[in-house]
């Protein structure tokens, strides 16, 4: 009998500003040309990542799927099988059939499983949308336990909370059935998920997080360093990472990651997949890589889905491979910046989870009188036929008593306005050097912004952009 494809999470994505220069990011560490490795799983491996693929149970008895599968990937998610629709389907009665069909086939081929997902507003069974205030509480601590108990062990990561932040300005969480029973209730799933599973990552996952000016990314980052700053058991966070022309890599994600990283969580690539095609959809897939590989604790990345013809969005051509199963450009662009190396994750063996520290250490905001550093981030504007608007955010990394910003525009683009601050350009006026108007003191953490108009002349790509401090 054949599954109806799931709706999953369509038209949800919100658009993103930025498209991710690839160049721009640094990896530190080579990997030896002789250590390359042929498939993702072998070329991850060579820094202590994983790179996985979501699995659906029905499309087990398709040798084309699951060879590809066994060959490249070695860590598994179940699409939809292990969901709260799936495994509960009436109240007090789990059904772990589709579920362990999954698990199940990754053990047996020496890969690991990330649980995909305990808690979730979205893919309720129906009784349990028709619960509210302490009963649903109630129930879906209960479901939590449930399932991270049936599957103690087998589990690498558990995504043990969805989807809980909303899209939009206000950095707040979703309106939901969850969400109204007390705002502690992300919490409480997370210690649930501890106390019946304590070998197993625990990670709060998310879609649109991946611009860190974005006021959804920063609520999140808020909810995971108050959660680590109270002992609240959390060990990852998981970015879905769904991409589109509308919705393009952003130019600051290495930030982003790099920025949760740093509150003492692995970071995980989880959904990743990019619409497009050719150079393209390869350069976005290529620069999503080399963010991860740039950043110490970005410890794997799951495409989601196999082939085009297997995804949620499948008329988006949105993965490695074709429907046919051949490797597509985006494939090769993935696979030579594994081999190009990075930062090595320095917790190799990923069934030991990274301790939650219930009291960590803070980060001085200017220790010792540290050299003043800030960094520059650029997102995209609004755009005209000849000309689009950018805006730079300064971020200070310590406390600094100045800043300014240096952009870098291409041939034939000119700067043709500014606002928010005092420039000066070089002799070409292709670089701009921009001050702040009065005060540019900045608390460490604090952030300012300027913006511009480039007339593009048909050149769209995006300015390069410095930041020193004094």
């Amino acid at each position: 009998m054949t599954t109806p494809r799931p709706t999953h999470r369509r038209g949800r994505l919100a658009a993103a500003a930025g498209c991710l220069a690839a160049a721009a990011l640094a990896v530190t560490i080579a990997v030896p040309a002789a250590a390359a490795g042929s498939t993702l799983q072998a070329a991850a491996g060579e820094t202590n990542r994983y790179f996985g693929t979501a699995i659906a149970a029905n499309k087990l008895s398709d040798g084309t799927y699951t060879n590809i599968a066994n060959r490249e990937f070695n860590m598994i998610t179940a699409e939809n099988e292990m969901k709260m629709d799936a495994t509960e389907p009436n109240r007090g009665q789990f059904s772990y059939s589709n579920g362990d069909r999954i698990v199940n086939w990754a053990r047996q081929n020496g890969k690991q499983v990330r649980g995909h997902a305990l808690a979730w507003h979205s893919q309720q069974p129906g009784w349990m949308q028709n619960l509210s205030g302490t009963d649903l509480r109630n129930a879906m601590l209960n479901h939590v336990t449930q399932v991270a108990s049936y599957y103690k062990g087998k589990i690498y990561a558990w995504d043990v909370v969805n989807e809980a932040y909303a899209d939009g300005s206000s950095g707040g969480r979703r309106d939901s059935n969850l969400q109204r029973t007390g705002n502690d209730w992300i919490e409480a799933a997370f210690r649930a998920a501890r106390a019946a599973d304590p070998g197993a990552k625990l990670c709060y996952n998310d879609y649109n997080t991946d611009n860190w000016s974005h006021a959804k990314t920063q609520g999140v980052y808020n909810m995971v360093r108050d959660f680590k700053s109270r002992g609240v058991p959390i060990d990852c966070v998981g970015f879905q990472a769904h991409f589109n022309s509308g919705n393009p890599v952003p130019s600051n994600y290495d930030v982003t990651l790099r920025n949760f990283a740093a509150l003492g969580v692995d970071v995980q690539i989880t959904e990743l997949d990019i619409e497009g095609s050719g150079s393209s959809q390869a350069q976005q897939y290529q620069g999503v890589v080399q963010a991860c590989l740039s950043v110490a604790r970005c410890t794997g990345i799951t495409v989601w889905g196999v082939r085009d013809s297997d995804s949620w969005r499948a008329s988006g051509t949105p993965l490695l491979f074709d429907g046919s199963g051949n490797k597509k450009a985006a494939y090769t662009s993935v696979l030579n910046q594994l081999n190009a190396g990075g930062t090595t994750n320095p917790n190799p063996n990923p069934t030991t989870p990274t301790p939650t520290d219930p009291n960590p250490t803070p980060t001085p905001t200017n220790p010792g009188g540290s050299t003043p550093s800030c960094t520059a981030t650029y997102s995209e504007g609004q755009k005209w036929n000849d000309r689009f608007n950018g805006t730079v955010t300064i971020r200070a990394n310590t406390n600094i008593s100045s800043w300014q910003s240096t952009v870098t525009v291409r041939s034939p683009q000119k700067i043709i306005a500014t606002w928010n601050g005092s420039p000066t350009w070089d002799s070409s006026g292709n670089v701009m050097t921009m001050r702040p108007s009065g005060s540019g003191a900045l608390s460490a953490g604090q952030t300012t912004s300027f913006g511009f108009t480039v007339q593009h002349g048909g050149n769209w790509t995006w300015p390069s952009i410095t930041c020193s401090a004094s």
